[in-house]
């Protein structure tokens, strides 16, 4: 049984990633997420089953094998898919690479907050990078697929409260989340911590809707535009007030 709690449901590895926290990372992308995002770039790692068994001691190796590319700043980053709905499983993976001195992050949707989800985080956890959705509960809704946005916020302050860095992340979709109105209400919201080292705009793009016809689904963005340059810079501008620093990802 013991065996079974090491094991990994991976959908895939990225051993040389440059877009998911600081340095050179080795990304593991888990299988399963309880959100429907309507922007979802890998909507193959939402369904549940799926994906790949890799035991812990399999995984170590693997990155290992990549930990001379990491430098002072490089490391590992769990993604998904949503990484803690297998908390339990990342408990002991975290525990070895902290033994390792490698550094260690989670990006995540902050919907979960169990106790293996805060063990995980307190002890092996060195950058927790949350996804903001949207700032209304309807727009939340809209956007996931699910109700209730404060989980996200009580994720936050829980984070905030441990003292421990982490990283916004905030998708821009014009039209739908950028107005001025909402990045205000985001900056406010977030001006009062401490733990934020960075905030990180993702500009909405389309290139995963392939993946959604794959799946069969209906892609219900298909009319949203890319941003333009001047709305970033906007974006950008308005939210430089309120955090350390912003950057467009």
């Amino acid at each position: 049984m013991k065996a079974r709690e090491n094991i990994l449901n991976v959908h895939s590895i990225e051993s040389f990633g440059t877009h998911d926290g600081p340095g050179v990372r080795f990304i593991i992308f888990l299988q399963g997420c309880k959100l429907k995002c309507l922007y979802c770039h890998n909507p193959d790692t939402i369904a549940m089953e799926g994906g790949k068994p890799y035991h812990v001691d399999e995984l170590i190796n693997l990155i290992l094998k990549s930990k001379p590319y990491f430098g002072k700043n490089g490391g590992v980053t769990i993604s998904g898919g949503e990484p803690l709905l297998q908390a339990k499983a990342l408990i002991p993976l975290f525990k070895r690479l902290k033994k390792e001195g490698i550094h260690t992050a989670l990006d995540t949707n902050g919907r979960i907050l169990n106790h293996f989800a805060e063990e995980l985080m307190d002890e092996y956890t060195d950058l927790v990078m949350l996804d903001i959705k949207h700032m209304t509960e309807e727009g939340y809704q809209y956007i996931t697929g699910r109700k209730n946005k404060d989980t996200t916020f009580k994720f936050s302050k829980y984070r905030e409260t441990s003292k421990k860095p982490m990283w916004l992340r905030y998708v821009l979709i014009p039209g739908f989340n950028d107005q001025p109105e909402l990045l205000e209400s985001m900056g406010n919201y977030f001006k009062k911590y401490n733990t934020i080292e960075k905030l990180e705009i993702q500009p909405y793009h389309k290139l995963g809707v392939h993946k959604w016809d794959a799946l069969g689904w209906d892609y219900q963005l298909k009319n949203a535009r890319e941003n333009t340059e001047e709305e970033i810079e906007n974006a950008v501008e308005i939210l430089k007030p309120y955090f350390k620093t912003v950057v467009v990802n």
